[in-house]
């Protein structure tokens, strides 16, 4: 049985404990779980062990090599007696130590170690927030196992046990426990460790013992007198996994990049946390820490908002166990389509939880991944459901959006309806494409959608305002058909074929130039979409008419899928700039200018 399969299996326990301490904690009137926050932490986890299946082999790999051809001593019959394991595991726990302090106390460690301390509750779900980066670097710190000659085994099980072992410790419902908090990393202990006080600051790496800290001057008991404060000193403000993430690589890169000293580029990832150098806080200053500023990240989610999220998180949980179950023996390409599947439905709900995108935009994205990947598994039946499915969401997102438009006085019925034809045909040609033999009814339905477009994009605008736009595509769409003449365009084809390089050149040529008159990001979008539909279209027409492309139905209709959500997104935006539809309540999208670290150390649109 492999490590992702065990997590599988103890996963239904993780959540059983976090059910009773959730429990406990409403009898004794002191709940420490909201319900986005505790989504967001166990996202995190899946998120980091979903893409440890690719980064599972960088680790293991590495330490295997290691130990295979620069091992001093060998005698697998020792490590894998009761003594060698518990020797094993002593030393694993002394390696992660110093891995978990360096991660405090190195910039570029803090930035992937940061993610496990972004919550500002402290619960059995903030056991489960791990970066997805860590293996990246963090394998340094056992090659002294591998130089010991600890068999990859036995690191293998050790390594799990220690961390199992600190699930239990992330809860603020078990209090001191007297003689255990001075051997062994207990809640108490733990809870100094993830407090963000001056006088719990980067204390308590130990990961199994406690005794470390003792040893090595980093210890600190909690203190009766001083609640602990969790979070970071850079708060994140996001329910974003991807950000969650980046934030702190972000911050450091645009340190590094703005410093005028070669050496200083280096030091911002090689000093601790919170150093910059001179010249750039000088340019680019940053208010000092204050506990005030420690306010809790909570944008409301209305009842439908929070329902929707523990549906849409019970079906990430089960597609996540899924995919863990049989990652290790599926193909790698496999791997990667349905990680870029989950990856879409949880950052989704994450938009969704935030306000940054309503339900029915969630529901057309994830919909969009599972066709693509659907499609390019070749599971055709639910391909089938799937692909009609996400241009139906657009449709009902759009009919809600100018329903809300209405009800304020502000309805434009030839906008909207231009908008909702052009969706229409882009469902029919989706519903055409599908089958054998309707290639050209598929391809008319789809002109008839590109022709609304370019009526859409025409409204309340001149005709192509910007030359150059036209002439761009319109170079791009001959050059293109000249390819597929070339290549074995069939002559029945080549008329209709050329309308429509025609056509959606001039569609893709409205859209730019609408961009550059409205200078807007929500006019950009849409000039981005239009440039994947012909993106989209020429890749569909290279696989079809000249050469086949490996995994042609990936690129085709991912590329096709953003084409539509950013027009989509991008339209309702300018019609309703105020709505979650435009991804602006009023919150900070993802906290992006708050890039501190550790110093010291919703309605249906």
């Amino acid at each position: 049985m492999s490590p992702s399969q065990i997590i599988v299996l103890a996963t239904p326990v993780f959540l059983l404990l976090i059910a009773i301490e959730l429990a406990v904690g409403w009898r004794r009137q002191r709940n420490t779980y909201r319900l986005a926050d505790a989504v967001s932490s166990i996202s995190l986890g899946m998120l980091s062990q979903t893409s440890a299946a690719f980064t599972h082999l960088l680790r293991i790999g590495i330490y295997t090599a290691l130990f295979e051809h620069v091992a001093l001593w060998r005698n697998d019959a020792f490590w894998t007696s009761l003594p060698g394991w518990l020797l094993a595991l002593l030393f694993y726990d002394f390696c992660y130590y110093w891995l978990h302090r360096m991660g405090h106390e190195s910039a570029v460690l803090w930035a992937a170690h940061a993610v496990h301390h972004q919550s500002q509750d402290y619960n059995l779900s903030t056991a489960l927030r791990q970066t997805s980066s860590g293996a990246l670097l963090g394998w340094v710190f056992y090659v002294p196992m591998a130089l010991a000659g600890v068999p990859p085994l036995v690191f293998g099980v050790v390594a799990l046990i220690d961390l199992l072992y600190q699930f239990w410790v992330h809860t603020e419902q078990v209090g001191k426990l007297g003689w255990f908090d001075r051997w062994f990393c207990s809640p108490s202990n733990h809870r100094v460790h993830h407090a963000v006080n001056d006088a719990y600051l980067d204390k308590n790496y130990g990961g199994i013992l406690i005794l470390w800290d003792r040893l090595f001057g980093t210890f600190k008991d909690e203190d009766d007198h001083e609640k602990c404060v969790y979070g970071t000193r850079g708060l994140l403000n996001s329910w974003d996994p991807l950000w969650a993430n980046a934030q702190v690589y972000a911050g450091l890169a645009h340190d590094s990049w703005h410093a005028r000293h070669w050496a200083d580029k280096l030091k911002v990832w090689t000093k601790p946390p919170g150093w910059r150098p001179a010249d750039v806080a000088e340019r680019f200053p940053k208010p000092a820490f204050s506990m005030a500023q420690m306010q809790i990240f909570q944008p409301p989610m209305s009842r439908a908002v929070q329902w929707f999220a523990l549906v849409q998180f019970a079906v990430l949980l089960t597609g996540v166990g899924a995919f863990l179950w049989q990652a290790d023996t599926a193909p790698l390409a496999h791997n990667a389509i349905w990680f870029a599947v989950l990856l879409v439905g949880q950052w989704a709900l994450g938009a969704v939880m935030q306000g940054r995108i309503g339900m029915l935009m969630a529901l057309m994205l994830q919909s969009a991944a599972l066709a693509t990947a659907t499609s390019a598994l070749g599971f055709t039946e639910w391909h089938w459901l799937f692909k009609p499915l996400t241009m139906v969401f657009a449709l009902v997102l759009v009919a809600a959006s100018a329903y809300s438009t209405s009800a304020r006085g502000l309805f434009d019925s030839k906008t909207w309806l231009l908008l909702a034809a052009a969706l229409a045909g882009s469902l029919a040609g989706d519903v055409f494409l599908m089958f054998q033999g309707f290639f050209i009814p598929g391809l008319v339905s789809f002109l008839v959608a590109h022709l609304f477009y370019v009526a859409l994009f025409k409204n309340g605008q001149a005709w192509f305002p910007h030359l150059g736009a036209v002439a761009a595509t319109l170079g791009i769409g001959v050059g293109m058909y000249a390819f597929l003449w070339t290549g074995g365009l069939p002559p029945a084809l080549r008329v209709p074929v050329a309308a429509y390089v025609l056509v959606i050149a001039l569609m893709a040529a409205q859209a730019m130039g609408r961009a550059t008159v409205l200078r807007s990001g929500p006019a950009l979008r849409v000039a981005l979409g239009a440039g994947c539909f012909m993106l989209s279209d020429s890749l569909l027409a290279t696989d079809r008419f000249v050469t086949p492309l490996p995994w042609a139905p990936v690129w085709v209709l991912s590329t096709y899928y953003a084409a539509q959500v950013l027009i989509v997104s991008g339209w309702l935006a300018r019609e309703a700039p105020n709505k979650a539809v435009a991804g602006t309540r009023g919150f900070p999208a993802r906290g992006a200018k708050q890039f501190s670290t550790k110093s010291g150390s919703s309605a249906l649109l």
